[in-house]
């Protein structure tokens, strides 16, 4: 066994990390990307819910739209339909850093409108 040349162990650790680097900035990534979907997600369903309730106080739709593109993350899709007695409020956007992936979050939310007090019929 003396006759025998021990092998080295040097640069192994370099070759391995040349292997874990990059998957662990690719989970990183993947793990930064959700969290932007997850905010966008979130975001979209208050932007939802605020026109839901501006709807279902009969302001005029334009209104509607505008408040919840007060709460929506920016240049969302924000759409208002009227089905009998209940409003539906719709709110759609791109994720941030996701310009590039045709990728979009959605979220509606549904209120029943509410009578007019004082109104004439």
């Amino acid at each position: 066994m003396r006759g025998r040349e021990r092998r080295s162990d040097r640069g192994f650790v370099t070759a391995e990390s040349a292997v874990v680097l990059p998957v662990l900035v690719m989970f990183a990534l993947a793990l930064v990307w959700g969290l932007l979907v997850v905010a966008a997600q979130i975001q979209c369903m208050d932007a939802a819910r605020t026109g839901a309730r501006a709807a279902a106080r009969q302001d005029p739709e334009d209104a509607v739209v505008e408040v919840a593109r007060g709460v929506a993350p920016p240049g969302a899709r924000v759409t208002v339909t009227r089905e009998g007695e209940l409003v539906r409020v719709v709110v759609v956007a791109k994720p941030r850093a996701l310009g590039g992936l045709p990728f979009e979050v959605r979220e509606e939310a549904v209120a029943a409108a509410e009578e007019m007090v004082g109104v004439a019929s």
